[in-house]
């Protein structure tokens, strides 16, 4: 049975989030908030973050022990984005996208 997490509109851009995200994909729980200990990029606490919140999840919904638990699944999608502007020369401005994610984790069970 796969348990799931979800954290929206993270001030971070979903292509920064999935470099993280593909690294732990596949991990346990533990191995897995080992090294995203060691990144040195705020993306790396989001996503800690909400792997956290899964565990806790299977642990108090279905009486899992987190130890037993495994990443089946990190999917980083697009939130919403910010539309903000910068003068430029000559009278033109160029836009600023401030884009932020939505990071879902599915974690389940070592034996299924």
């Amino acid at each position: 049975m796969k348990v799931k997490a979800v954290a929206k509109d993270v001030g971070i851009s979903p292509k920064k989030v999935r470099l993280v995200a593909d690294i732990v994909r596949g991990r346990k729980i533990d191995e897995a908030l080992t090294i995203l200990s060691f990144l040195p990029t705020p993306a790396a606490k989001a996503v800690a973050k909400v792997i956290k919140s899964a565990a806790a999840n299977a642990e108090n919904n279905l009486q899992v022990s987190p130890a037993d638990l495994r990443i089946s699944e990190i999917l980083c999608d697009q939130g919403h984005t910010l539309k903000r502007f910068r003068p430029q020369a000559r009278g033109r401005v160029s836009p600023i996208l401030k884009r932020a994610s939505h990071i879902t984790v599915f974690v389940m069970e070592e034996g299924s």
